[in-house]
């Protein structure tokens, strides 16, 4: 196990080296899958950063899912020495560059870039022109539309996983521990209502695959109106059920027993929605602040720096934490917001577990039992390494 800082540097820019030159033998167009914590952002600078100062008149640009990624990317070209590009670089925002028309670009880096193949912000690369493409993310897009429509404009050149960063000393170990939580009672008749409705109206659709089926009906302007209604049905059922095991009761209490038993630890708490992130955050008071889209951009920066300072021991996000965000010294994460992306969850994790010498990251899942989060959890950690599955939290110390 690598344990100082200057075996991991290192370490980490032979590993950097390696992606950037199988990016170049590619033709300078292809992505690189490498684990949080890896130095993306840095391979992304000197991608640009090289590429502009051999005296190329066009410009670059780096495409980034949040405002904030705007920010750090700036301060990354500084960092790593390539201030003078900055002039000849924009950084924006997936939401702003898709509507741009009839640019061409040198080269186009994208940070993240799983989220850059939707629909819509796929149109940036239909509607401008680039020489160079560096796609980067720690985990390329599971929708296999969006998959092999990132493999088309970037085909991987350089991947390496979670647990190899870990292996090879670039990022701190971790464990993680997957502990049940119990519905109440009301909680429990309200899901087995909601899921029974969630079962018959996916028969109903007539498909195994119920999801895209009812996706394509809901798009179809000649589809029946009984399959429209199915189709709603099922949708309304997936939304109910997924609400109550978000905001099952029993998560605030064991979260909180999580905190008191870690209190001298920093903590990351991950929910699913914007209010139960809240609640979360009032049952630990004053030991923590809420950071979410529903809080304005002061208040964000506020419980940011107040977490970095040591004013307070907890920072309890719904999605704002999984792109980007740097905490080094954050060593314990509690998810009591489980998805079924396995994306999200590793994004997650890997927000704790970038390097500090002696560093152990320490990650607490929470999941319903015997629900649909049980499954995605299941599915989520399934190529993860140290885990622990507890029968119940008086498992965990």
């Amino acid at each position: 196990m690598i344990k100082t800082m200057a075996n991991c540097i290192k370490i980490k820019d032979k590993e950097q080296k390696k992606a950037l030159n199988a990016w170049a033998r590619a033709g300078f167009k292809g992505s690189v899958i490498a684990g949080t914590g890896f130095g993306k952002s840095r391979v992304g600078v000197i991608a640009i950063g090289e590429t502009l100062r051999r005296g190329f008149d066009r410009k670059g640009i780096v495409l980034v899912p949040t405002t904030q990624l705007q920010e750090q990317f700036e301060d990354e070209f500084h960092k790593w020495g390539y201030s003078d590009v900055l002039d000849r670089v924009d950084i924006l925002c997936y939401q702003s560059a898709y509507k741009l028309q009839d640019q061409n670009y040198k080269i186009v880096v994208c940070d993240e870039s799983h989220l850059g193949m939707s629909p819509e912000y796929r149109k940036f690369f239909e509607n401008n022109s680039y020489d160079r493409l560096l796609c980067m993310t720690a985990t390329p897009p599971e929708e296999s539309e969006y998959k092999l429509l990132l493999e088309r404009l970037a085909p991987t050149v350089y991947k390496i996983t979670l647990d190899e960063c870990v292996d090879k000393g670039l990022i701190s170990p971790y464990e993680l521990y997957c502990i049940p939580v119990e519905l109440t009672e009301e909680e429990l008749a309200d899901y087995k209502k909601v899921n029974n409705s969630f079962v018959y109206w996916k028969y109903q659709l007539g498909q195994f695959d119920a999801f895209n089926e009812a996706k394509r009906i809901m798009s179809d302007k000649n589809a029946s109106p009984a399959d429209k209604q199915a189709s709603a049905q099922f949708y309304r059922a997936i939304r109910e059920r997924k609400k109550i095991v978000d905001f099952a009761a029993n998560k605030v209490s064991m979260m909180k027993q999580v905190v008191v038993k870690n209190i001298d630890r920093k903590m990351l708490v991950f929910s699913g929605a914007n209010e139960f992130t809240d609640q979360l955050c009032s049952a630990i008071q004053p030991l923590a602040l809420s950071y979410h889209s529903g809080i304005g951009k002061k208040a964000k920066t506020a419980a940011i720096e107040k977490f970095k300072n040591n004013e307070i021991r907890v920072l309890c996000s719904t999605k704002a934490l999984n792109h980007g965000f740097d905490v080094p010294d954050a060593d314990m994460g509690i998810i009591c917001g489980v998805t079924s992306k396995s994306l999200s969850m590793i994004q997650r994790v890997g927000r704790l577990i970038r390097f500090q010498e002696d560093k152990i990251g320490r990650i607490v899942i929470l999941y319903v039992k015997d629900s649909q989060e049980e499954k995605w959890v299941k599915s989520s950690v399934k190529n993860l390494d140290n885990i622990k599955w507890l029968s119940s939290i008086n498992d965990f110390n």
